[in-house]
């Protein structure tokens, strides 16, 4: 198979009734934060909202939110994909449908939902389709899942907002996608908060240098 036969297969999302048959229960247990030793899976304080966000490989991505004030906790896991309770190779193997992606539990009293969806497209290439630099297959789209049409018209607001500003500076037009948030799957134990526990790991995610010019409000839409 040459180079372009395998950069097709593994940008293009599993035929229907063609995904890996996955399995009934999940493959890990999550624990605490291994930054803040917050609880990863909940419960959460009460007013603890959620966000789900696919920008490439989700290592990088998760300490770019775990960074951020007013965020309780992070966690990796896969989304938008047909395949129950995925394991990571199943994941990479492009058979599952799903994207690496990185749950956000956060305190729109500190930080709104709009500037995490700042936060998100600065922190990546929005417009490279099912890639993120060297980083190729369709778990590395750019995605945002929304968990209703408030926060679909936010996403889709920034979007537009930000998509000129990529435009001026020579960039393609944005290919992330705006979808229902679906089931959220953990991802393994040890890639979760991975580069804290281990500071010298692999990190291919890179934003612009292009800044978004919405998404610097506090207390959340």
């Amino acid at each position: 198979m040459n180079l372009l036969d395998l950069f097709a297969r593994k940008a293009s999302m599993p035929a229907p009734g063609t995904a890996l048959p996955g399995r009934a229960e999940p493959i890990t247990t999550p624990g605490r934060h291994f930054v803040n030793g917050r609880p990863i899976a909940g419960p959460y304080p009460e007013g603890i909202r959620t966000a789900v966000f696919g920008l490439g490989c989700f290592w990088g991505a998760e300490r770019a939110f775990w960074k951020a004030p007013g965020v309780f906790a992070t966690a990796v896991g896969y989304a938008a994909g047909e395949t129950p309770n995925p394991t990571y190779e199943e994941v990479c193997s492009g058979r599952t449908g799903h994207n690496e992606v990185v749950l956000v539990a956060y305190d729109p009293a500190v930080i709104s939902y709009e500037a995490l969806v700042k936060l998100f497209f600065e922190s990546h290439d929005p417009t490279q389709g099912m890639r993120q630099g060297n980083d190729v297959g369709t778990q590395y789209r750019s995605g945002i899942y929304v968990a209703d049409e408030a926060e679909r018209a936010v996403a889709e607001r920034v979007r537009d907002a930000y998509a000129p500003e990529l435009a001026r500076k020579g960039y393609g037009a944005i290919t992330t996608e705006i979808a229902e948030r679906g089931p959220f799957y953990f991802a393994e134990d040890y890639h979760q908060q991975y580069l804290a526990k281990n500071p010298g790991g692999y990190c291919g995610l890179g934003g612009t240098g292009v800044a978004c010019p919405v998404g610097t409000g506090v207390a959340a839409a």
